[in-house]
């Protein structure tokens, strides 16, 4: 419809009323429409920008779906079917937005990617298959041969495995340090290294590292720095707000919560950097599948309870087994003699629920600890509502080889416990009468 110029002497668009009253209709209403889009959808974009995490955790990733539904449904399907031969050809050339095949991308996937990306405070997400997934991707991703990592020591037991055995046949060298040590990080430094691998606290000895200072060490050198978040979880610690340029989680643990689940996640800060690791992703095809999904967005909806739970629990067992006559010494990041416990103030919201310790005795003591626990489960993996206890140097950790443990800190007596959300004078009680029979 053309739309003469207003005359102020004149009345064109009484005409156009009198004249084409059902075009103007028409007009009106896809303008009504079209502003209504613009209120229904990007107004609530731009106020869940200003939401609190406690309420990020119930909202984030949520869209809408046909029926209307509260939760994000499972789209438990492999392929997706084209409208037309146009359609899909248009998809696959990126030209239009949509779903071609679950490797690639899935609605229920894309929620969660979404839920996680919003409460680590990056730009998009890609979930994996695995934790070990996450971090395998995210390796290939940003090396090539000749290319150096910066790793803590303190770390994921298949993370460093993965360095020394499967990137070292491909000419990726590696150098393992204790990171919060800023110095052994600088001294390592090379003009080859493009990643610094940081997760903190470390698994299992739980140092801590000043992520903003190696950020800088990092970004000096044209060094990436990548953060492993697991042991934290976005509810107590945020490592992009701290410099971070890429954050990995294994979801498997607190994330999900619930220990059901085996699945991966990376955060990213960019589109250049979501669409590079997106293409390696779908390559590789390590992808998590929409069921998992599913679980995981159920989970992150109460992480900031449990994550206050796990923590408030496990400072009280830590205060606890610090005062007990059997206990060699205790690593928590809430204990004032945490030799991290300044640095842990100001990086984290809350201590965590992870917490390693020695039994006087060493192994056989420890042995017969955690062959005496009841309430607590003897299991490795971390992170879900149960408490987990565990033996690093026999269990989690074998496959990095005895010398690597020794110099890591990881002794043979070494427990680590994942202190769950269930009763602490329970807790306390079980850890008692295992004490007992030691």
């Amino acid at each position: 419809m053309h739309l003469k110029k207003w005359q102020p002497n004149g009345s064109p668009l009484l005409k156009i009323v009198c004249s084409k009253p059902l075009e103007l209709a028409t007009f009106l209403l896809n303008l009504i429409f079209t502003y209504y889009l613009i209120y229904r959808y990007g107004a609530k974009m731009s106020h869940n920008k200003k939401l609190d995490f406690d309420s990020e955790c119930v909202h984030a990733g949520m869209g809408e779906y046909e029926f209307g539904p509260v939760v994000p449904p499972i789209y438990q399907t492999s392929t997706f079917k084209f409208e037309s031969v146009k359609q899909g050809i248009s998809l696959f050339k990126g030209e239009e937005k949509g779903y071609i095949y679950t490797r690639l991308s899935n609605p229920t996937i894309e929620a969660m990617e979404n839920a996680v990306a919003i409460l680590e405070g990056g730009h998009k997400a890609l979930g994996c298959g695995s934790g070990i997934a996450a971090i395998y991707t995210t390796f290939i991703a940003l090396l090539k041969a000749g290319d150096h990592v910066i790793c803590s020591k303190s770390v994921y037991g298949p993370t460093s495995t993965l360095l020394a055995t499967l990137l070292s046949k491909f000419g990726i060298t590696h150098t393992l340090v204790n990171s919060s040590d800023l110095e052994q990080v600088k001294d390592v430094l090379k003009p080859e290294t493009k990643v610094i691998f940081i997760e903190t606290p470390g698994n299992p000895t739980l140092d801590v590292t000043d992520l903003k200072a190696v950020a800088e060490i990092a970004h000096n050198n044209n060094a990436v720095l990548v953060v492993d978040n697991t042991f934290m979880s976005p509810a107590l610690q945020q490592p992009l707000k701290l410099d971070a340029d890429i954050v990995v989680h294994s979801m498997t643990k607190f994330l999900n919560g619930h220990a059901d689940v085996v699945a991966g996640i990376i955060i990213v800060k960019d589109e250049e950097t979501y669409l590079s690791f997106r293409k390696t992703l779908n390559l590789v095809g390590g992808v998590i599948d929409p069921f998992n999904s599913f679980l995981v967005h159920r989970g992150l909806k109460t992480l900031k309870l449990r994550m206050l739970c796990h923590s408030e629990n496990a400072m009280k067992i830590a205060e606890f087994l610090e005062n007990h006559p059997k206990v060699d010494w205790v690593r928590y990041p809430g204990l004032k003699s945490f030799p991290y416990y300044k640095i842990a103030q100001k990086q984290h919201k809350a201590p965590g629920g992870m917490i390693s310790f020695e039994l006087k005795g060493g192994h056989d003591a420890a042995e017969t600890f955690m062959n005496s626990v009841n309430l607590c489960t003897l299991a490795v993996s971390l992170g879900g509502v149960e408490t987990l206890i565990q033996h690093p140097a026999s269990m989690s950790h074998y496959s990095i080889g005895k010398e690597t443990r020794e110099a890591t800190g990881i002794t043979d007596g070494l427990v680590r416990l994942s202190v769950g959300i269930e009763n602490v004078d329970d807790l306390i009680g079980d850890l008692e009468r295992a004490l007992e029979k030691v």
